[in-house]
């Protein structure tokens, strides 16, 4: 049985690591992530999971795993900023209050779709001039849902968090797993 990414997230890779699983292949979907009119953020982010491994073509054999994060600050979706601009007025918004990030993943094997999401509560603090610039020249808010990154720099911005942190980085590992098992992939054994 093959495992197929359907990411091309360094650090989706990196955390199935964690749990012992490399993928066998690649394979990177081509969705519009545009939120509909009025979507909240938790059917968004489900829906975009779905819409990715439905997105990633298989052959028996084949599972196939597709995630999706995004930051919610209220019923607020923000996704991946689209300049510095943008990242700056996401992390300002966020400044001294508590978001949500919230992770979907989506596992297919034969005609099954198997799907989950967690929640996570983080506060992040209120940033000086200083930080927020010096964050903004690092340039790793680029291409990260609410324009950061836990495991980067800007995990010093993020004092308190409450859920879990491989979710917040972008694949809850405990419930990957869970549903790679579901779906008949060997996480724990041989795999042929």
């Amino acid at each position: 049985m093959k495992l197929i990414l359907g990411s091309g997230s360094p650090r989706r890779k990196e955390l199935l690591a964690q749990i012992g699983l490399s993928p066998d292949e690649i394979r990177t979907p081509d969705i519009d992530e545009d939120p509909a009119k009025g979507e909240l953020p938790r059917p968004y982010v489900r829906r975009m999971a779905r819409e990715k491994v439905e997105a990633v073509p298989r052959v028996d054999g084949e599972v196939v795993l597709c995630a999706d994060t995004t930051v919610a600050l209220g019923r607020r979706i923000m996704g991946k900023p689209a300049d510095e601009k943008e990242a700056a007025a996401f992390l300002i918004a966020m400044g001294g209050r508590r978001h949500r990030v919230i992770t979907a993943i989506a596992v297919a094997a034969g005609d099954r779709i198997l799907e989950a999401d967690v929640i996570t509560e983080v506060k992040m603090k209120r940033l000086s001039d200083a930080e927020l610039n010096a964050y903004l020249a690092s340039g790793d808010w680029k291409g990260k849902a609410g324009g950061y990154g836990i495991q980067g720099p800007a995990g010093a911005f993020i004092p308190w968090i409450q859920g879990s942190y491989s979710a917040v980085m972008g694949l809850p590992v405990a419930e990957t797993a869970y549903l790679l098992m579901a779906a008949g992939y060997p996480v724990y054994g041989e795999r042929t």
